[in-house]
């Protein structure tokens, strides 16, 4: 609470000097028309056993920086060494987070778990042994997720990919989904992701292929699984199209629904695509390789805007001693704006990761995020 406040005072402090100043130059201040703004906590998911948990600020009418970080904290799950995370999914009550992890422990073992956002603290962590039909060393383990009212639903980006089905309550699994089921062989895809929509009735999943070279060739199968049927360990296909983007640099990863359901905010790395949910038909492509890139998307409540997570870099790096080190870059992550409305993307990215690395004195050190859930004010 005292950081928030501490966050809030200097921000009201800071513009009032600017106008003072301006005022005793002689400057007329303007003021920016008034529009709709939204807050948010938003819960980033990195490589450091942990969750970058935000207060944020998105005002649309500020066209240089949309997206003000109003405080920062860290959600620990583990360490670097046992939780590496992508995956951030918001239970409906807006308070419990759910998480599965990419990388394995020391132990050789993938979690599973969940937590009570507000206070960080870990209700439940399920460790594993990987299937032996998806084997893996030191990655790709889980990224994406979604979830129904009852279970929660990892989704298994590696080989073979699968989505896997566990009881909330109990965090037990019921049952575990191959893709192999949907005719995808083992060693034809790169990466699969997926989520559900709002009212629980369906399930997006991706496919990132591989071309004849054993290379990803930009095409992404795109299927609308029925939710119920899945949440019983059975796999009903809806719908189905096939996007192009770049060959090996066009990654479908995370993705959300509106809130109404009407269309699919997808990352894909180099690029955003915006899909009718029902008919999995392009509504707008954006791409986002000047920015950084794309690993999720998220939508305001009322679908007029969004936030997209990006892997970008920044230099500013200090040693753990604090001493700058010069022309240092290192990877941080970042949230962008997109103007739904306008189909298009709004100033310039925000970071979420380097402050808090730098003032840890680990500025030399990446910070990987991924997976984004925000937990929009009513």
């Amino acid at each position: 609470m005292k950081t928030r406040l501490a966050a809030a005072v200097a921000v009201v402090v800071a513009v009032y000097l600017m106008q003072l100043t301006l005022a005793s130059a002689g400057a007329k201040v303007e003021a920016k028309p008034a529009g709709k703004t939204y807050a948010a906590t938003i819960y980033v998911a990195g490589h450091g056993g942990h969750f970058a948990r935000a207060e944020v600020i998105v005002d649309p009418a500020d066209a240089a920086h949309p997206v003000q970080v109003t405080s920062l904290e860290q959600v620990n799950i583990g360490t670097t060494e046992t939780h590496k995370t992508h995956d951030a999914r918001l239970d409906p009550d807006g308070k419990t987070l759910f998480w599965s992890t990419y990388a394995l422990d020391k132990e050789g073992k993938l979690h599973v778990g969940k937590s009570d956002g507000p206070s960080g603290k870990v209700l439940k962590d399920v460790a594993f042994t990987p299937d032996p039909r998806a084997p893996m060393k030191a990655g790709p383990g889980y990224c994406a997720s979604g979830q129904s009212r009852k279970a929660f639903l990892p989704v298994f980006m590696g080989n073979e990919a699968y989505v896997d089905v566990y009881d909330k309550a109990s965090m037990e699994r019921r049952h575990r989904v191959f893709v192999s089921d949907l005719g995808y062989q083992a060693g034809s895809y790169q990466f699969v992701h997926g989520t559900n929509s709002n009212d629980m009735k369906k399930f997006v999943l991706t496919v990132t292929l591989k071309g004849d070279d054993g290379k990803m060739n930009g095409k992404q199968d795109v299927l609308l699984l029925d939710l119920p049927a899945l949440e019983k360990g059975k796999l009903e296909v809806l719908a189905r199209t096939t996007l192009t983007g770049e060959p090996g640099k066009t990654i479908a990863f995370r993705q959300y629904f509106t809130r109404d359901d009407a269309l699919v905010f997808q990352s894909a790395a180099d690029r955003m695509w915006v899909l009718d949910a029902r008919t999995l038909k392009l509504v707008d492509e954006k791409m986002t390789r000047d920015f950084g890139e794309n690993h999720d998307v998220q939508p305001t409540p009322d679908g007029k805007y969004a936030l997209l997570t990006l892997r970008t870099s920044n230099t500013g790096s200090c040693d753990p001693a604090g001493n700058p080190i010069p022309d240092k870059k290192v990877t941080d992550g970042a949230l962008l704006l997109y103007d739904a409305t306008a189909k298009t993307l709004v100033g310039q990215p925000t970071s979420v990761c380097f402050s808090c690395h730098k003032d840890a004195g680990q500025g030399d050190k990446n910070a990987v995020l991924c997976g984004l859930a925000a937990n929009f004010a009513r």
